[in-house]
């Protein structure tokens, strides 16, 4: 028998009906052992997260007013569950207790991690498996900082008592007990570290998608879904916009070899996205590459000099004087008397002119040319550096689409080929790819 460990998210326990779904997907599958659940998520466009409910609870709070009339929708959504499902279980008094809890703390990692919290006492009562709260089990550092091998230390031993349990996602506790919690869409982190303390032999992660799609399907109509992919193509597509998993959840199953299941709770039929170690010797339809994705607004620092080279330290003044303005750069592309430097137009809103009059003092390039308006598009796959005329294809397709390339950075894994282009050729670009690459 294996372990699984399955992370739900927010749409995929918003009500009773959602639940349902999640308890037919555990118990269709006798190795699933731990379940770490999200708070409710929108039941219809129009709807409210708990989270933000809860975020609003904590203002109204903090401005010493009532937080009453908030909560009652909070506390509405959990008594439909609970009574949807039948629970013999007295909701009301957890949710009284969490009202006052709320008001007395005034803690806003407190109040959003509760949404987590409750689900997992109702999941946890539906399911009939114990309950272990991640403010026992999840440890963060004095300054904040995720405690890894501390967690994985104290959860690994807590689970050795506990053969199924649900564990709620997001939050855990500094060292003096108080709550803290992860960035928004940190339950996907949570589950991630629930998975490497019990030596998980994958970690499935249920979403409202079917994996991960080729493509922004906000760009290239019905983009094929990405059977299987690496850690390092997930890092490289993630980097560049591609946004199912929370980035930072790749490191603890990363770090631990166990791979990753992206699965539809709607669809659970769907094989979804295997994201492993390294990609299996044939993959589906023998595709060269496995993603596209892009960014845009981007500046491009062109900077010439002759005999570049030949210079000792020119490189390292460049970017001393990104450093000294507290700015960081995308990409580096390089010639022998030219250097590119790519930088996000947010980083240079202020302090573009004093990088520029930094460069020219110390480095006394011949020209700086300033291009703003770049977007970048990844192009990424493992099979890339195996296939010949690959980068020709690519140069190709955005040829005959008439997008003008402005900068070419590849990676020296040569596992991607990102391209700089004009803002306005992004969703043109993207498509030609896609359309030079994948077969119908």
């Amino acid at each position: 028998m294996g372990i699984k460990v399955a992370k739900f998210g927010g749409s995929s326990l918003c009500d009773a009906e959602h639940f349902r779904r999640v308890k037919a997907i555990v118990e269709s599958d006798t190795d699933y052992c731990y379940v770490v659940p999200s708070a409710p998520g929108k039941r219809f466009d129009a709807d409210e997260k708990i989270t933000d409910l809860l975020y609003q609870c904590h203002r109204q709070v903090e401005r010493g007013r009532s937080h009453e009339e908030i909560f009652k929708k909070i506390a509405d959504r959990y008594i439909k569950i609970a009574r949807d499902l039948a629970l013999d279980f007295d909701v009301t008094e957890m949710l009284l207790e969490t009202s006052d809890a709320i008001r007395r703390y005034k803690n806003p990692d407190f109040a959003a991690s509760r949404g987590e919290y409750m689900n997992a006492v109702l999941l946890s009562k539906y399911l009939g498996w114990d309950f272990i709260d991640a403010q026992d089990v999840i440890k963060f550092d004095r300054q904040g900082s995720f405690a890894a091998e501390w967690t994985n230390e104290v959860l690994t031993e807590a689970l050795k008592n506990h053969p199924r349990a649900v564990i709620p996602g997001f939050y855990g506790s500094y060292p003096n007990g108080d709550v803290h919690t992860f960035s928004r869409g940190g339950s996907d982190i949570s589950g991630a570290i629930v998975a490497r303390a019990a030596r998980a032999d994958v970690y499935v992660n249920w979403t409202d998608v079917s994996g991960f799609m080729m493509a922004d399907p906000r760009i290239v109509k019905n983009p094929k879904v990405i059977r299987e992919l690496s850690y390092a193509e997930l890092r490289e597509l993630s980097y560049m916009g591609a946004t199912v998993l929370h980035e930072d959840a790749i490191f603890p199953v990363h770090k631990a070899g166990i791979p990753t299941n992206i699965r539809n709770t709607n669809a659970p039929q769907d094989p979804g996205t295997m994201i492993v170690m390294q990609p299996t010797s044939k993959r589906e339809d023998q595709q060269v590459i496995t993603g596209i994705a892009g960014h845009k607004n981007f500046t491009l620092l062109s900077i010439e000099k002759a005999m570049m080279n030949a210079e000792l330290g020119f490189g390292r003044r460049v970017l001393q004087a990104l450093e000294d303005f507290g700015v960081s750069f995308e990409h580096l592309p390089t010639g022998i008397d030219t250097m590119s430097v790519v930088i996000a137009d947010k980083e240079l809103v202020t302090r573009k002119d004093q990088i520029i009059q930094r460069i020219q003092q110390t480095c006394q390039p011949d020209s700086i040319e300033i291009s703003a308006g770049i977007a970048l598009i990844a192009t990424v796959g493992h099979g890339m550096s195996s296939t010949p005329g690959t980068a020709a294809k690519l140069f190709n397709a955005l040829y005959e689409a008439g997008v003008n390339i402005r900068m070419i950075d590849q990676g020296s894994s040569e596992m991607n080929i990102i391209v700089g282009i004009n803002i306005e050729d992004f969703e043109t670009a993207m498509n030609a790819i896609y359309r030079a690459f994948v077969k119908d």
